[in-house]
């Protein structure tokens, strides 16, 4: 019922003007957005910070602060244009990419298509950012920095399916997307699809939602987050934080669709039938998806957006960009190697550290 909700909203939001506030029902905020690939490459400011090039490739979207190393500051000064539709989002998202393994060994990177009603972005993500209620979450703070997932997981953990995912679309336009992220008993799967998906493949992957209220960062940047006191929430709810960590922080949500369609034929996919996907990591389970976040919302932005009752990709006082112009923004590519095309082997050998 509620995904169905959204998508009637998302249509209503699509079908009128950008510049016209849309909002939820109640005063709870479900924030979708689209943000380009500002690069694509083997750096990792978070776990790898001045690391040139890093173990793995990344898809990164945001702000075009992105570098091997971003300092521990205000994102929003350090940047100059961003690839999100909020042009206050200087913010930068990554994750490991997607890469299909021909029966012949070789490998080729899958391209990303825009998600439903997100045309004219280029390839990247769909971020969200959800609050139950108006002033009930905090924005995160200039500096706060998170990582979600591991990417060395090749096992099995069944309660974190409600916060990592692959949705196997049984046709073109979405089809079979009838259930929130992370919640089709039949269609969402922890590691990969087993078969060929008609419509491709989409990940999600879900952000803790409680912060020890000290902390930008960590370590290993877990373990200044935490989930609620009942476990990993599921899409678009969220639980009581635990005395650890006791402020709720907006739920964040990453969403890639990858056109795997032309990577359907039998005849293509390992001679035992096993499903031919691989993470850049090298992981072909699907279990190591993992993904990044540094956060560099302009002043208070993400805060109004989540005390706004704010719906979609546009909210009354946060400004707003077209795709033709988020597209134009990038970062020269640092790392001298090929990514693209038929490959022997992963970029950098598809480590997963």
């Amino acid at each position: 019922m509620f995904w169905s909700t959204l998508l009637a909203f998302a249509v209503l939001a699509d079908a009128l003007p950008q510049t016209t506030p849309i909002k939820g029902p109640g005063d709870n905020s479900l924030v979708r957005f689209g943000c380009s690939q500002v690069v694509i490459e083997r750096l990792d400011p978070l776990v790898n910070p001045g690391v040139n090039p890093s173990p793995h490739l990344h898809q990164i979207v945001g702000g075009n602060a992105f570098n091997a190393s971003i300092p521990s500051s205000d994102v929003s000064e350090l940047a100059s244009c961003t690839t999100c539709s909020f042009s206050d989002d200087f913010s930068n998202y990554w994750t490991a990419n997607l890469y299909f393994k021909a029966r012949n060994g070789t490998y080729k990177r899958v391209p990303q298509v825009p998600n439903r009603f997100l045309e004219g972005s280029q390839g990247g993500v769909t971020v969200y950012y959800l609050s139950p209620h108006k002033n009930t979450v905090t924005a995160f703070k200039p500096g706060f920095r998170m990582l979600v997932g591991d990417s060395m997981r090749r096992e099995s953990k069944t309660e974190m399916k409600s916060q990592s995912c692959f949705r196997c679309f049984t046709g073109p336009d979405f089809e079979g997307d009838n259930y929130g992220p992370c919640g089709d008993p039949k269609l969402d799967t922890e590691g990969f699809p087993t078969g060929p998906c008609l419509g491709g493949i989409r990940s999600n992957i879900h952000f803790p939602t409680c912060w020890d209220g000290e902390r930008l960062d960590s370590p290993n940047h877990q373990d200044h987050v935490a989930y609620p006191v009942g476990g990993p929430s599921s899409f678009a709810t969220t639980g009581e934080c635990p005395s650890t960590h006791p402020i709720k922080i907006p739920q964040l949500m990453l969403e890639i669709v990858w056109d795997t369609t032309a990577f359907n034929d039998p005849n293509d996919w390992p001679e035992d039938g096993s499903q031919p996907f691989y993470l850049s990591t090298g992981d072909n389970t699907g279990f190591g998806q993992h993904g990044d976040y540094v956060f560099g919302w302009k002043n208070n932005a993400l805060q109004t957006l989540m005390d706004g009752a704010c719906f979609g990709n546009v909210c009354e006082g946060v400004a707003t960009q077209e795709f033709s112009e988020a597209n134009k923004c990038s970062v020269p590519n640092t790392v001298d190697e090929v990514t693209e095309g038929w490959l022997e082997q992963l970029p950098g050998d598809g480590s997963g550290a």
